[in-house]
């Protein structure tokens, strides 16, 4: 069970490390910047808003209305590919300063009142001109248990069998895995002139090893194989918090 927490000391800091994340990964065809939303600055309650929860130690609501922003890019996209699928990277870069947790299925809905919302971070995205392009809210949200009372007593010193206990109650809990091979980044005009037999040069030499990641953390490195006429990954490295990214 959560709570909102509007006083939480990080809610700032989170919105703004994600909202940043988000611009990065949105496929616009101009590079948008985020300015907090100030008052008469939220569209119309009835545009069309993706909506997506996060859950970990840190939840959070997100809500993202973009798009006008993404026409282009959706145009192009192909028949059945809808925006919130479009928009999915963006909004899983936008949850990465939430820690561990999962992103649930982004859904399409009206937008309501969510972005004036007095719990909502809330950003207008302007492009090079100072029009507003797109807009995002995040809601940080915490546990109820991990929230703090007023006077805390001193933690009960936890022991490796409270851990152990812990981990086998999250071991039957299912992760995504992805394997990268390597990135690159294209303007959205050579995008959208994409055609089949177009080659890519990605930002990794050939045989380098490839990342394995759950929910965009880096966990493991490893080489791919062939199994049984399938892609696989021999790990080779696994990533400790000091040498992930």
């Amino acid at each position: 069970m959560t709570d909102t927490v509007p006083a939480y000391a990080n809610a700032n800091a989170l919105a703004q490390q994600a909202v940043e994340l988000l611009v990065q990964q949105l496929p616009t065809a101009t590079p948008l910047t985020a300015v907090p939303l100030g008052p008469g600055q939220a569209p119309s309650a009835a545009s069309e808003a993706i909506r997506v929860h996060f859950v970990g130690s840190t939840s959070a609501d997100l809500v993202l209305v973009a798009h006008e922003a993404i026409a282009e890019a959706l145009a192009g996209a192909g028949v059945g590919v809808t925006a919130a699928e479009i928009l999915r990277p963006a909004l899983e870069a936008a949850a990465r300063p939430l820690g561990a947790g999962v992103l649930d299925t982004a859904h399409e809905d009206t937008l309501g009142d969510a972005l004036v919302d007095p719990d909502m971070e809330a950003f207008v995205l302007v492009d090079a001109d100072g029009t507003a392009q797109a807009w995002f809210g995040i809601r940080v949200r915490q546990n109820r248990q991990q929230t703090a009372p007023a006077v805390a007593p001193a933690p009960a010193p936890t022991t490796p069998v409270d851990d152990r206990a812990r981990m086998h109650m999250l071991r039957d809990v299912e992760l995504v895995l992805t394997a990268e091979i390597g990135r690159t980044r294209l303007p959205m005009r050579q995008v959208l002139d994409l055609v089949p037999g177009t080659v890519l040069e990605l930002d990794r030499a050939a045989g380098a090893p490839a990342d394995v990641m759950v929910n965009g953390r880096l966990v493991a490195r490893g080489e791919v194989v062939v199994v049984d006429e399938d892609y696989g990954i021999r790990i080779t490295e696994i990533v400790t918090d000091e040498d992930g990214r």
